[in-house]
């Protein structure tokens, strides 16, 4: 059977990225492809018999030497180390194909020219806009940014777009020109591959050939979710709590509507959010970071998701686990989401950033009978079990690889 060498930062479930690239690991494994995975040391990756030839890790945020910190810089430029061990595993494994997710500033992409010069067909999944936008998200400290477009990508070190730090900005600006500049993306990857049509379409519209792209959605499996049929009031959104998803507005929303929210997770913004809840007298339930059957019993309680993103969405992977819940969605009108969102089937969009339009759908979705919001779910479901299941994703993933004339059996 095939090998795939499937790549990614971390080896463990640390984001969606990761949940993507593990599930996708797992798929094939099932239909007996030998997968080798090629990923960042860390001390909670899985165990792999493959994890010696991982590269050395490098985690921002940690009290590094000054000479740690210079060789760290210089591999978030222009990984070395990860050419050179990559070359070693690809030697030992010969896969048919390589599949890389987020390998930035951590793995970088100076192994997709060894894995070129190898004659390795590679394929990357986009789950962020880094290949067009230096600093991931097209977002900076006055909202959505696109000023990097037409290559003026010292916009990322103007703006201080990475941390609000000129340094690592700058650091950025200069890994961005020479990946440009040795064409580790634009001549080394063979396709790419956007979870949403969205993200497609922006990549088009920043000049990339439309050709080289693949659109090939996320997905759930669907049999892991249990729902439940009793529908509670409370609206609720989990995921990181960051300043790009929008939850300011969603606790103005919750306050403005007399309705209850529930936050679940974890970030940066945590603290911020509760003193605002609290300013605005908003009756705002903060549940703290959960997962597993604590997290979908808690998402099966609520009435309704809501994801008030106020950046360029890729294709969340809430939308779809709230459906396999049979619980509708209440999304913001950006990026990605709105492909996810049925409008009056399975959920309702708002102009993102919109406070007043939010508490509006909250108040409607209040108001309507518990049997209304239930059917609303269960056609969520229903979609998911149709178009996003695990199988029909390793189908889409089997005929692109055969496309680029792998052969699969």
């Amino acid at each position: 059977m095939p090998t795939l060498l499937s790549i990614n930062n971390y080896y463990y479930r640390r984001g969606g990225a990761e949940v993507v690239f593990l599930e996708q690991n797992r798929l094939f494994e099932e239909i007996g492809w030998r997968v080798v995975p090629f990923a960042m040391q860390h001390p909670q990756n899985l165990a792999s018999e493959w994890q010696d030839y991982f590269v050395e890790e490098i985690e921002f945020g940690r009290d590094y030497s000054l000479a740690q910190k210079i060789t760290n810089t210089t591999k978030i430029i222009y990984s070395f180390e990860a050419r050179k061990k990559i070359a070693e595993l690809a030697t030992k494994v010969q896969p048919n194909i390589a599949h890389a997710h987020n390998i930035y500033h951590h793995i970088s992409p100076a192994i997709f020219g060894k894995l070129k010069a190898m004659g390795i067909p590679t394929v990357l999944t986009l789950h962020d806009l880094k290949v067009a936008c230096p600093s991931y998200e097209m977002l900076t400290h006055d909202g959505i940014c696109e000023r990097c477009k037409g290559g003026k990508i010292w916009n990322v070190a103007i703006h201080k777009c990475i941390k609000q730090s000129r340094l690592l900005s700058s650091v950025i600006m200069v890994e961005t020109a020479i990946q440009r500049l040795l064409g580790s993306y634009s001549n080394d990857v063979d396709k790419f591959v956007t979870p949403s049509r969205y993200y497609l379409e922006k990549m088009v519209e920043w000049g990339w050939p439309r050709e080289r792209f693949v659109y090939i959605p996320n997905f759930v499996d669907a049999r892991e979710f249990v729902p439940h049929d009793k529908v509670g009031k409370e609206f609720i959104y989990f995921g990181r709590l960051g300043p790009e998803k929008g939850l300011a507005t969603f606790i103005r929303a919750i306050a403005l509507a007399g309705v209850k929210g529930w936050i679940v997770g974890t970030g940066p913004q945590e603290e911020k959010l509760r003193q605002l809840a609290q300013s605005l007298n908003a009756d705002v339930e903060f549940l703290g970071y959960k997962t597993g059957a604590a997290l979908t019993d808690t998402i099966s309680a609520a009435r309704a998701m809501v994801l008030p993103s106020e950046w360029y969405e890729n294709a969340p992977m809430s939308v779809m686990e709230a459906y396999a819940l049979e619980r509708p969605v209440i999304g913001a009108d950006i990026g990605g989401i709105p492909e996810l969102v049925r409008e009056g089937e399975t959920g309702a969009l708002f102009p993102s950033g919109n406070v007043e339009a939010l508490a509006v759908k909250l108040r409607e979705f209040s108001a309507m009978s518990d049997a209304e919001v239930l059917a609303m779910g269960k056609t969520g479901r229903q979609w998911v079990e149709q178009d996003f299941t695990a199988a029909r994703y390793r189908e889409r993933l089997i005929e692109l690889y055969r496309s680029m004339g792998v052969d699969c059996e």
